[in-house]
């Protein structure tokens, strides 16, 4: 799972980064689920996060799981930026569950530069 969430640097920040690429809906539970311990290390406000979704899969716990991991570590996030195939639908119900922003970007770079702006 640590090949999965760690931490990049880009201009002189630390972006927490949660690789979903290509999970099964299991796997994007279990990585889902620890990402709340991950990010409670930290000050509050101080985490900025990126989420790839590309290619992976969801079911109803992973759905579950994203959204009570999404409300759990709020008080941590200064920014979170997402990225990949994600159907508006189960965006919108994570959104509306955890009271966050959560934008989508079409490339890594691009949810990047707006992390760091």
């Amino acid at each position: 799972m640590q090949e999965r969430i760690r931490y990049i640097n880009e201009k002189g920040k630390e972006i927490l980064l949660v690789d979903l690429a290509n999970c099964p809906p299991s796997e994007v539970a279990d990585i889902a689920r620890i990402v709340p311990n991950e990010v409670a290390t930290r000050p509050r406000a101080s985490v900025l996060l990126l989420v790839n979704f590309t290619g992976a899969s969801f079911d109803q716990e992973a759905v579950r799981a994203i959204k009570e991991s999404a409300v759990f570590d709020k008080p941590y996030i200064k920014k979170s930026a997402w990225i990949g195939n994600i159907q508006e639908e189960m965006h919108a119900d994570i959104r509306t569950f955890s009271r966050r922003e959560l934008p989508v970007f079409t490339s890594i770079q691009q949810a990047i530069s707006w992390l760091v702006k």
